[in-house]
């Protein structure tokens, strides 16, 4: 089953799911998936707050269908809220059956993120800066 809007947010990790990776029915972790989710959203949320980040709390994290040996994992990623020195930053995941095939929605979250400083304090969340001003 194909989603019909299709993914949010911006493509932010690509990796292929090992064998490694698996549980003993076969499956890819869970965790395996969410430690992906985590550090696309830190890739995202690192950005958005110009400098180091740190991940406070996941909200919400829905497994809707397993991720298989072979699939492509695609995370993508969207800032979702500002605060003074937290961000929202919403996650799905859809992964390529077998490499090349059918793309599918398999998980979905949001993750908060605390601004932080070289001491690890938090720190204000500086104003967007446009790709115009970059």
């Amino acid at each position: 089953m194909v989603d019909e809007i299709g993914p949010r947010g911006e493509l932010t990790l690509r990796t292929l799911a090992m064998p490694a990776d698996v549980n003993v029915n076969g499956d890819i972790f869970g965790g395996w998936v969410l430690s992906q989710m985590d550090i696309a959203a830190g890739i995202v949320g690192g950005k958005r707050a110009q400098g180091r980040v740190a991940t406070i709390a996941i909200d919400a994290m829905k497994f809707i269908r397993p991720v298989k040996v072979g699939d492509v994992l695609c995370i993508y990623a969207n800032v979702d809220r500002v605060g003074n020195s937290s961000m929202g930053i919403g996650l799905e995941a859809w992964v390529l059956r077998d490499r090349f095939g059918q793309r599918e929605k398999v998980t979905e979250a949001t993750f908060t993120f605390v601004a932080i400083d070289a001491d690890g304090r938090p720190r204000p969340v500086p104003p967007e800066v446009s790709d115009d001003e970059a």
